[in-house]
């Protein structure tokens, strides 16, 4: 069966890490930023991307039950396979966006946007994140961003056409993502600085297209 690997959606996460810093670095430092010195800022950290990543669970949950809803169809077309191979051409397209290569992605971010214009005041209402629970809160709704990265690994968890496993490659994505959000609350300057370097970017990019580009050549071979 063609299927998307944790591993590979855990390094997907993990490389485009730049992405991320663009998307929600802001927030991220704005959880942080208003925090008395008194205040663990890691545990507050902890709890926006508890909150984030769970999100990403439940959106995977979703999708991952619609993918298993759609194989009654499976007789008349290949679901599955159509599926999948549109999850490694979106890795391939991602990975082009992340190294700054091409830029198209974006449009597909701002299908996103007329929900998110309805979230965001919402989310702003718990700013500061004075308590743990307001930083849970924030990184919840924050996990519904229109995001080109986690719209990839959406369709990935769609292609599973199961409910289980599309949360759990979400989940996967998720954990990726944390080291570098975890640390843009830490020290976002230099962060920043690194993940902003041209070769970061091309390098992270081609790796995940790479991703993309083997998915491809699975689908056609099996």
């Amino acid at each position: 069966m063609l299927e998307t690997s944790y591993l590979a959606v855990f390094l997907v996460g993990l490389l485009g890490g730049g992405h991320c810093v663009g998307m929600c670095g802001g927030l991220v430092s704005a959880v942080t930023i208003t925090l008395p010195n008194a205040k663990p800022k890691l545990a507050f950290l902890m709890a926006y991307n508890t909150g984030r990543i769970l999100s990403y669970a439940l959106a995977g949950l979703l999708v991952g039950a619609l993918g298993a809803s759609s194989l009654v169809l499976q007789h008349i077309l290949p679901i599955q396979q159509i599926l999948y191979g549109a999850s490694n051409v979106l890795l391939i397209l991602l990975g082009l966006y992340l190294s700054g290569i091409w830029g198209g992605l974006t449009y597909l971010e701002k299908l996103g946007v007329p929900i998110w214009r309805h979230v965001q005041p919402i989310a702003k209402r718990f700013l500061p994140a004075d308590t743990w629970l307001k930083s849970f809160v924030i990184g919840t709704l924050w996990g519904w961003l229109p995001c080109g990265l986690v719209y990839s690994v959406l369709i990935a968890a769609l292609a599973s056409a199961s409910m289980l496993k599309g949360g759990l490659l979400m989940l996967c994505f998720g954990l990726g993502t944390l080291p570098t959000l975890m640390t843009m609350g830490l020290m976002a300057v230099n962060l920043k600085k690194f993940l902003h370097q041209v070769w970061v970017r091309r390098l992270s990019g081609l790796l995940i297209l790479a991703f993309g580009s083997i998915g491809l050549i699975k689908l056609i071979l099996f």
